[in-house]
């Protein structure tokens, strides 16, 4: 069964496997605050803990959740609490980032629904979530949960973003 958890120091082995996956890879780990795991692992889970109450400066408060089957840290899922400017352009309330072996299997349908659980949870109605205009397996992953594309965001390197609401 496939689950969101939260981070934890038992899963430590499958941790350094799904870092030495990304790292082999040559991609940068997604979600980005993910890569802060590059940190020791306890660091990271305290990190973790604080920035759930308390948002660093020019964050928000969040939440780090493993994508696990019970045997691999599949991918990873933050959850923004709230947005500020840059992310109401660029981020939205969730990042998600499966691990490159094991991409294609639906995991990203299934992590990001259950993050919707976790924000209707949490009290909101709708999210806002965004994509690279050339990442399309995210814009499907997007649209299979039910995202309805709004306006683009033009970066000033010139990349699109694709920004979508899913209602709650």
């Amino acid at each position: 069964m496939i689950t969101l958890i939260k981070p934890t120091i038992r899963l430590e082995p499958e941790y350094l496997e799904y870092l030495l996956e990304w790292q082999e890879s040559g991609e940068s780990i997604v979600p980005s605050v993910v890569s802060k795991t590059f940190l020791p692992l306890e660091i990271f889970l305290e990190e973790q803990e604080q920035e759930e109450r308390i948002a660093p400066a020019n964050w928000v408060t969040h939440s780090t959740y493993w994508l696990y089957d019970g045997g691999t840290i599949l991918g990873a899922v933050n959850f923004r609490h709230d947005l500020n400017d840059q992310l109401q352009q660029v981020g939205g309330h969730i990042g998600y980032g499966i691990r490159p072996s094991e991409r294609n299997k639906g995991y990203a349908t299934e992590g990001l629904r259950q993050a919707l659980g976790v924000a209707k949870e949490r009290g909101l109605s709708s999210v806002l979530i965004t994509c690279s205009s050339e990442n399309a397996a995210s814009g499907r992953v997007i649209l299979a949960n039910g995202g309805q594309e709004i306006e683009s965001f033009i970066k000033e390197d010139g990349t699109t973003v694709r920004r979508f609401v899913i209602p709650l």
